[in-house]
């Protein structure tokens, strides 16, 4: 076996490993439900996730635009770190542990600010660089009501090795699954509190 089949094969094993039963598209109470889904990215997939906030659009947009502390609400990451502006963009640098912490993926990020595209808020952002060849994470606020919105992420990763798809999109899934749950416990934390700063 070459290095690159004993790599794969070690990836898609550490894939499976972290990769919950089934992968079911949707996980939790129906209060709690989070539906993880795949979209077509510009030329790639992108795993999806989206989930009801019980908390307006603007203090789930802090939640979201918090880069700095991703650390204490996305247990995925590793590190988030502001490393720069230009304009009113964002740049992001961080860090996501994979296969069980073995290989860390990191990516400098820029995230655009908040617009209103149709009823959605939308944050945006792509790689500037980073030891992958792509990494996207693309945020909807949609509100609901005065104290209900619905938090979407849609999360590209193209490895920087071949690695088939059927081993990259559960992970990738499942890191949005983590984010978009993660920020929502953060907003609805923020809401009880009275505002939209922690």
């Amino acid at each position: 076996m070459n290095r690159r089949s004993a790599i794969l094969l070690a990836l898609g094993a550490a894939t499976a490993a972290l990769t919950p039963a089934g992968d079911a598209h949707a996980e939790g109470s129906k209060s709690r439900k989070v539906e993880r889904y795949e979209v077509a990215s510009k030329g790639a997939r992108a795993g999806a996730a989206r989930t009801v906030v019980e908390a307006p659009r603007e203090v789930v947009r802090s939640v979201v635009t918090d880069y700095n502390r991703y650390t204490d609400f996305i247990t995925r990451f590793r590190s988030a770190k502001i490393v720069g502006k230009s304009g009113d963009k964002t740049d992001v640098y961080l860090q996501v542990p994979i296969m069980n912490g073995t290989v860390k993926i990191w990516a400098v990020v820029r995230f655009d600010p908040p617009k209103q595209v149709g009823n959605d808020l939308v944050i945006t952002s792509r790689m500037l660089k980073g030891n992958v060849k792509r990494l996207d994470a693309n945020w909807r606020i949609k509100q609901l009501d005065a104290q209900r919105s619905e938090l979407a992420l849609e999360l590209t990763i193209v490895p920087a090795l071949p690695v088939p798809d059927s081993l990259v999109m559960p992970e990738v899934r499942y890191a949005a699954a983590k984010a978009v749950s993660g920020s929502r416990d953060e907003a609805e934390r923020r809401r009880a509190k009275g505002g939209e700063q922690s």
